[in-house]
């Protein structure tokens, strides 16, 4: 039985999923969610430790009957780097064009900065250059980086610079495994004296650093496509600095819905234009009006989809521009003179005749009143309730 399914539910598979199914489930997700492509760095890292422990037979039984508590307790929590695990599942560090082989024989990448900007339709249709200020760590110039005057920074003899320090224990027949900061070096992996410590930086090695990026918005972007910076992140000593990563987020536009390179929006015409034609105009995204013309004699009815080719979002690298839809909705008069009737007797068609009846049905001559619109809803609300409902089979009797 499954104590926990945390990790399993991770990597999207039922706990009794094979060791190809958890790789196959790990890859997908991983490519997905991998720094260098965007995804969350700290979501990464949970898929990574998840498939981790499931690919390990016995860190899984430990897992499936215990939970992560059990992983804890036998010294299970610790594992490797997971840029590591993913170059050894993938063939190297290269895979995403970062260069040769595993993380062991390069300086590390840290983390890809992701900010989102919202950008109106209008801006997406005609391009935008927009300014993003961001504050990120920079080596400090005033050590360059050491955190102290040269030859003051030297390895921690407690933890031999690793920052951790890793004890055993003997539980009954197994061995415990803990692995703790550093008391000497608070996790850096360095001892400096204080008297020695750069005043600029106290240490820390970086100090932080107001940028402005300029963000070119091309035509025809979409929501959800990136922007990056290269090396544009943090930056620490013996690091790669990572990329600034701008996510495109579009903001819902008022009268223009967006699909692909195409464009819908609603317009609404009177009667009288819907029967005998005439011009109506839409502002587009940018500075202009298109005057359309229904011909004389062109009907159009309730609904009905128009298209003006050419007048749609222009694609991103050649500009083509798509389509503009049209969906017509018709307005009805309030009220017509009676004594004007006659008039729309002589070009509409004629009224369809009362059928023929029955000497024996009795004729009753009514009226139709409006509806209170508050009654109006509980009968509709009905109406719904009616046809979300079952039919009922009523069985005869033989």
């Amino acid at each position: 039985m499954v104590k926990e399914t945390k990790y399993y539910d991770l990597l999207e598979v039922q706990p009794d999923a094979s060791e190809s199914d958890l790789k196959k489930a790990y890859r997908k997700k991983a490519l997905r969610l991998h720094p260098d492509k965007g995804g969350d760095p700290e979501l990464f890292k949970e898929v990574t430790h998840a498939y981790e422990v499931l690919s390990d037979p016995q860190k899984r039984s430990i897992y499936d009957t215990r939970g992560e508590a059990g992983l804890s307790e036998s010294g299970g929590m610790g594992g490797m780097d997971p840029q590591d695990l993913f170059s050894q599942l993938f063939g190297g560090g290269g895979f995403f064009g970062g260069g040769g082989g595993s993380r062991n024989q390069g300086p590390r990448k840290s983390k890809d900065l992701v900010h989102r900007v919202h950008v109106s339709l209008e801006d997406l249709y005609k391009g935008k250059t927009t300014k993003l200020a961001l504050t990120r760590n920079v080596i400090c110039p005033k050590c360059d980086g050491k955190g102290g005057k040269d030859g003051a920074v030297r390895q921690c003899g407690s933890c031999q610079g690793r920052g951790v320090r890793i004890t055993l224990r003997q539980m009954g027949p197994m061995i415990q495994q803990l692995q703790q900061p550093c008391d000497e070096c608070s996790g850096t992996g360095e001892i400096i004296n204080h008297r020695d410590k750069c005043k600029t930086c106290n240490a820390r090695k970086v100090v932080s650093e107001k940028k402005m990026l300029e963000v070119h918005v091309d035509k025809g972007m979409k929501g959800g496509q990136t922007i990056t910076f290269a090396g544009e992140s943090d930056q620490a000593p013996g690091v790669i600095p990572g990329d600034v990563v701008i996510v495109i987020e579009e903001k819902p536009h008022e009268r223009f819905k967006r699909n692909d390179n195409n464009l819908v929006t609603d317009v609404e015409i009177d009667l009288l234009m819907a029967l005998g034609g005439g011009q109506f105009t839409i502002r587009h995204l940018d500075d202009r009006a298109l005057v359309v013309s229904i011909t004389p004699g062109e009907i159009v009815k309730q609904d009905d989809m128009k298209v003006i080719h050419g007048q749609g979002m222009p694609s991103q690298r050649h500009h083509e521009l798509g389509d503009l839809y049209l969906k017509m909705s018709i307005k009805w008069p309030e009220h017509i003179d009676p004594e004007k009737i006659h008039l729309l007797e002589q070009v509409l068609p004629p009224r369809k005749p009362l059928p023929k009846l029955p000497k024996n049905i009795l004729v009753e001559e009514v009226e139709m009143s409006d509806v209170d619109p508050r009654q109006e809803r509980v009968m509709q609300e009905d109406s719904m309730e009616e046809d979300d409902a079952e039919p009922r089979v009523q069985c005869a009797n033989q």
